[in-house]
């Protein structure tokens, strides 16, 4: 299908009709001979005297390739494209932040690895967070670490193996060993608004109760409700753990309910991956539908079909100087007679011997 991006170039095609209405014609002048017997010599002839000056007339083929040019120069000028099949784009509408927990009380060994031996809290969240990112083929992940702070360790992106690589980058005692979840909170609301995200999801990894946070928990949970962010969050560990490595439970499930999510308790790595797939249901993917049609300039060819057409007229014209045609004389048969015979006739009134 053609289409022309400015149509309105259309409108100087009545540019050659306004110039032949309101512009006289060309006329050139050629040289004469003057004669004192000129009323004589259009009597004789029986030719009418014409005027000095003669407009210029074009051939037939002359006047087509100028007609063909000036359309081909006004369809270049208005611009077409050809517009191929239309191309149907499905992006996801979902994304999704992951908060992990970099406090010291990662590093207790208290959940079982695959293999049966005990291993450490961080190591099974990096483990089950990295199966989780290789399931989100249409979504769009990012990653924020907290201890005594917060700090976007990969903003939101589709590239999920280099999700991946952040992710297992991430080491014990990178942001200190306190924990401020709260920030954390605060910290992906600003990175959903940056992004003007519809569907907003916070997954919040944590291991202990908040102790450095500037924001309050509760507080940025209201706050995240108000800018319509889900949270879900993740206690990892014995819940009866006393001491600085305690767990605040009641308030990880006051955050989740604010904003509509839920909390899961993982004691295990099973837990974890199953808490997982139950965020995976619960959040239906949306999608953004977009679609577009590729153009083709095609404008380049209409140009070259007037130079085309310019070359040829030139080619005629210089082909018709080379091989003038022989112009009949304008007085007819016998004029030169008739004028030879005037020229001698001598006035009346005059006698010859």
């Amino acid at each position: 299908m053609i289409e022309f991006e400015y149509p309105l170039a259309f409108l100087l095609l009545i540019a050659p009709w306004l110039m032949h209405q309101f512009a006289p014609a060309y006329k050139t002048q050629s040289k004469a001979l003057k004669v004192p017997f000129f009323e004589r010599l259009v009597a004789v002839s029986g030719k009418e005297a014409l005027a000095g000056s003669a407009e210029l007339k074009r051939r037939k083929v002359q006047w087509l390739l100028v007609v063909v040019g000036y359309l081909a120069l006004v369809v270049a000028i208005a611009k077409p494209v050809w517009l191929g099949e239309p191309i149907e784009q499905r992006k996801s509408a979902r994304e999704i932040m992951v908060a992990l927990d970099l406090s010291g009380s990662m590093s207790e060994k208290d959940f079982v690895g695959a293999s049966g031996e005990k291993v450490d809290r961080l190591t099974v969240a990096k483990q089950v967070l990295s199966d989780f990112a290789a399931q989100r083929e249409h979504d769009r992940l990012g990653l924020i670490l907290f201890a005594d702070a917060a700090y976007v360790q990969a903003p939101f992106t589709d590239d999920l193996s280099a999700w991946q690589a952040l992710l297992h980058e991430a080491q014990l005692g990178y942001a200190g060993f306190q924990t401020a979840f709260g920030d954390a909170i605060g910290l992906s609301i600003s990175l959903f608004e940056q992004e003007k995200s519809r569907q907003r999801v916070l997954i919040l990894l944590t291991d202990g109760d908040d102790t450095s946070s500037q924001m309050p928990p509760i507080k940025a949970a209201e706050i995240a409700r108000k800018y319509k962010v889900k949270i879900y969050t993740i206690a990892m560990g014995d819940p009866s753990t006393d001491g600085r490595y305690k767990m605040d439970l009641p308030t990880l499930e006051s955050v989740s309910e604010i904003t509509g999510g839920q909390m899961f308790h993982a004691m295990d790595s099973t837990a974890l991956q199953r808490a997982y797939d139950v965020i995976n249901s619960l959040e239906q993917q949306e999608f953004k539908v977009s679609s577009h049609r590729p153009k083709h300039d095609l404008h380049h060819l209409a140009y070259g079909v007037f130079y085309a057409l310019q070359l040829i007229g030139v080619v005629l014209v210089l082909f018709s100087k080379l091989n003038p045609r022989t112009e009949k004389a304008t007085m007819g048969a016998g004029a030169d007679r008739d004028i030879t015979q005037a020229c001698q006739t001598p006035p009346q009134g005059t006698h010859h011997d």
